[in-house]
């Protein structure tokens, strides 16, 4: 009887450790997942943010008849700068859907760039044409970040 007493007590021990055990790691797993979308929903946003501060600088541009040849190069380039260092962290941060519509996002804006530094102006047909082709991207990478951050899926169970 004393076996079958303390078989019991290793076994209860035994099932109480794998089931702490399984807890912390469902936990984990669980806090892992809420980290890494945090740290994509921060990187989304800063890229979204710099690009848009781009294009909001290339528009100022594309309005400007006055500025010079050299000083509309030089201010498209060191606009659009800093979106470099925030595409190489996209590159090692989004989900793979995520970053190749972020390519093409920050393709187009860099044609943009391209135009505005060229002196072509708002009201031409290739500056007006390459908006809506950004537009058009920028549009598919929200999507892409929403669905990957499932923004829709939290608004849903809010409801």
């Amino acid at each position: 009887m004393q076996w079958i007493t303390l078989a019991s007590a290793v076994v209860g021990a035994l099932i109480a450790t794998a089931s702490a055990v399984l807890l912390d790691r469902s936990r984990w797993r669980r806090e892992e997942g809420d980290r890494l979308l945090g740290a994509r929903r921060a990187v989304y946003s800063d890229y979204l943010t710099c690009l848009s501060q781009a294009r909001n600088a290339f528009r100022s541009l594309a309005r400007n008849q006055d500025m010079e040849a050299v000083e509309r190069e030089r201010s498209a380039r060191d606009s659009f700068a800093p979106c470099y260092g925030m595409r190489y962290q996209m590159s090692i941060t989004a989900a793979s859907h995520v970053f190749v519509a972020s390519e093409d996002a920050f393709r187009r804006l860099r044609d943009i760039r391209d135009l505005a530094a060229s002196g072509t102006l708002a009201g031409d047909e290739a500056y007006s044409g390459g908006r809506v082709e950004y537009e058009a991207a920028l549009t598919r990478l929200r999507e892409a970040m929403r669905l990957d951050l499932g923004a829709d899926r939290i608004l849903s169970r809010r409801r």
